[in-house]
This record gives C-alpha cells, structure tokens and sequence, in this order.
C-alpha cells in the first residue's frame, strides 16, 4: 500500500507522525510483524506498566533492585544473542541533533521521561537503526554529564534505575519489558525540533548498549511529566504543552505538535483534568462512564477508582479492570447477535467471524471522562482484524483490580490528544488525521 501524507502542516512546530510499519515509514523492517507478536509485546509492556505502578511498595523494591542488578549483569557481560524483541511504542517522529545536526527517526512514548538515541563508537552493541548512528565526536555542541551534576542525580526518578559513573561521566540504565534494555552515558547537545525551535543543551542518553529490536529507529523521545523528560526541558518555549493525532491506518500520517499554537482549534478540544498520583511520569485520567450502542453501561464507581487509568501512546490494545471490562464485552456481544462468533485470539476474547457477512454494523463505543468529556472511539479501535475474515474487540480485561487501567493508541486514533501538562489537563478533539 502507498502512504498517504496529511494536510500541510498548520505552523512550524507540527511534526509528521508515521506508523513504524507502515509505508511511510523509512524504519520499516523487512517484515511487518504478526499481529500475535504485537500482542506479546504489549503485553510485556503492559506488565511492566503496572509493576511499576503496583500500590505495594515492596513490588517497587523489588523490581528497582531486579532491574538495578540485570543492568549491572548486563554492563559487565553481554549475551551473545540481541535482547527479545520489545515495541516501546509504533509512532515515530524525526528529530535533529548535534553540531551540524543530524536527523533521526525516534519513536515517541507518553509513558518514558528520557529520550536517548543510539551512539558511537556502540561501546557494547548496537541494533540495526536506518540512520547512520549518531557520533558524538562529529558534533561540536556536544558534551558529557558530570556524575555530580544535578541532571545525573535527577535519573532515578526518570528511570527508576540508579545511575552509574564512568570516568567522571553520568551513566544511565533503562529497561522496557522483557531484557531490553539500553545504557550509556547521560549527555547534552543541541536539539532541533524545527529550524526556528532549537535547544542548545538538551539533556538526553548516548546508548552504548542497545539490546530489543527498537524497529530500525534511532532511540526514543520521552514525553512523560518527570523532569528530565522532553516536555519538561522544553517547557520555556513550548509552555509543557504538546499534542498529537495518530491516523486510524499505518499508511497514513499523523502529527506531533508542541507549543499551544500546535494544537487545533481550542474550542472544539473537550477537557479532563489530569487525576493526581504519586507517580512523577505517568499522565492519570478518570474515566466515569463507558457506553455501548449509545447505552451506559452499569459500572461501580469503584471499579475505575481502585488503580485509576493512565493514558498512554505506546500501548495497542487498552486495558480495562475486569469489572468494566466484563459489561463491555456482554454488551457488544448482545449487539453483534446476528454475526459468527470466533474463538478467542490470544487475550482478544470477544472475536467474530465475518467471512459471511455482505455488511458489518458495528456498535459506537464511547469513553466518559471526568469532566463531561465523552470520547467515541474510531472504528479502527473498536475491532481489531485477525485475518481478513476474522476481528476481535480491541480492548482486554486485567487480571487483578490492583492493576492500573491504560487507555491505549488504539483508541486514541484520529483524535487531536492534548496535553496541556502546565494547566493539568488532557483534551480530546475529533477527526483531527485520518
């Protein structure tokens, strides 16, 4: 299939956004990956989402001290084989960096704090990106991040690793999932968002060690609240405020805008505020109310307030606690009587067969968050395709009512996702890419 660009960008702080495995991708793998692997992998960063933020404060512990010691084992010696493939996200955006700068093609994830990019000289190893690998030696603005400085002291919270030092130099360690991971050292450079928006000492990480298959893309860009994060180095210039629109099929284009004059027309962004938590990096909304076929559906308040929902670009398939979950996958059932039931695909349990069917009507599905908003899902997150005869309802069911509930890119499709992180507050606004 072609790609299908959008409508030219409204001013100069628009990025294009593409699917990673889509046609407009340059960081296209060879093979787009099957819908079983994408399912796994976001599972994996589903758990490591709500491991994360387990109220159980010894889960945190643990997990701090497991990640702190699987990063120092992978420091010191490195498996033969590259880490398990991981998917931090499938948007990406391009970015420029260094003195002259280099573009690179980074995916963009609401739910990290530290943007990093895959460096020379690859001390340890290096995955496949399309780009040639930044060289911090080819850029004349670049320098390293003392081990005393306040930046170095600030990584535990952006990465929930301790960080490490090296001759003097700050090093930082990540881990997404299931053994990937990437460390280097903590640096500045010039960033370059747009020709005219230019940050001269932009804090971010040179990954010695890159171990996942990150889609042949340079590194990631965070956009989550902490403080070392890509929204809050911006904040002078851009006021802690960005938005995005993903576009309902990868060959198509969205965008990524930062700055209130990215955004579009204010009057029709509809406003939730942002819910409070202890947690510095994730964005927390409260969902109220969820309908199907224009029918609320009969939830405990409860039910959304036990773990709360956090909102995030990097996760498929959104995930609901059991209790809403349930009276939404009965009432969709209820409204596709007519159509062939397939056997559950993975943890997609609500699957139909469509081999049969002239015409599918599918039933409206919509979000009520905190503060009159109702979002209406895109068909495109409502059923996800199987194969070419068979889809299951786009969202699953946690495990346990102490796991946080994630409203995930699937749904978030075609809409204009603003975060206004300064005044406290997530909007939506419709059919803004297709």
């Amino acid at each position: 299939t072609s790609c299908k660009s959008g409508p030219s960008k409204r001013q100069s702080t628009v990025l294009e956004v593409i699917h990673r495995h889509g046609p407009c991708s340059q960081a296209q793998q060879t093979t787009t990956p099957q819908l079983a692997e994408i399912l796994s992998d976001d599972q994996s960063r589903v758990e490591s989402i709500q491991a994360r933020l387990k109220p159980d404060s010894d889960t945190n512990k643990l997990t701090n001290n497991k990640q702190n010691n699987k990063l120092k084992e992978k420091k010191a010696d490195l498996p033969a084989q590259p880490g398990r493939s991981f998917r931090t996200g499938n948007y990406i955006v391009s970015i420029g960096l260094g003195t002259p700068k280099i573009n690179l093609s980074l995916i963009f994830d609401t739910g990290s704090d530290l943007t990093w990019t895959q460096c020379q000289p690859c001390a340890q190893r290096c995955y496949q990106q399309q780009e040639p690998i930044f060289n911090p030696h080819d850029s004349s603005s670049y320098s390293n991040v003392s081990c005393t400085a306040p930046e170095c002291a600030q990584l535990p919270s952006a990465t929930n690793v301790d960080p490490g030092c090296s001759s003097g130099t700050c090093v930082y360690g990540l881990e997404y999932g299931d053994n990937s991971i990437t460390v280097g050292f903590l640096v500045k450079d010039k960033l370059t968002v747009t020709p005219t928006d230019v940050f001269p000492d932009f804090v971010f990480g040179c990954g010695q060690n890159n171990q996942g298959l990150f889609g042949n893309t340079a590194g990631l860009i965070g956009l989550g609240r902490d403080n070392l994060s890509f929204v809050s180095q911006t904040a002078t210039k851009y006021g802690g405020y960005f938005s995005y629109c993903l576009p309902s099929s990868s060959s198509s284009t969205g965008h990524l805008a930062f700055g209130k004059n990215g955004a579009s027309n204010p009057k029709n962004v509809r406003f939730t505020p942002f819910a409070s938590s202890q947690d510095k990096s994730f964005y927390f909304v409260d969902i109220v109310y969820i309908t199907v076929g224009g029918n609320r559906l009969e939830i405990s308040k409860s039910v959304f307030e036990t773990a709360g929902t956090v909102i995030d670009s990097g996760t498929v398939i959104s995930r609901l606690p059991q209790g809403a979950y349930g009276p939404m996958s009965a009432a969709f059932q209820q409204l596709m009587g007519n159509y062939k039931r397939a056997p559950a695909y993975l943890l997609l349990d609500t699957c139909y067969d469509f081999a049969n069917s002239k015409t599918v009507k599918i039933p409206k599905i919509a979000f009520g968050f905190n503060g009159d908003v109702e979002v209406d899902v895109d068909e495109s997150g409502i059923l996800i395709p199987v194969n070419s005869t068979v889809a299951c309802l786009a969202f699953a069911g946690n495990g346990d009512e102490e796991d946080v509930g994630i409203f995930g890119s699937a749904q978030q499709k075609t809409f204009e996702v603003v975060y206004d992180v300064a005044g406290g507050k997530l909007g939506f606004g419709p059919g803004r890419c297709a």
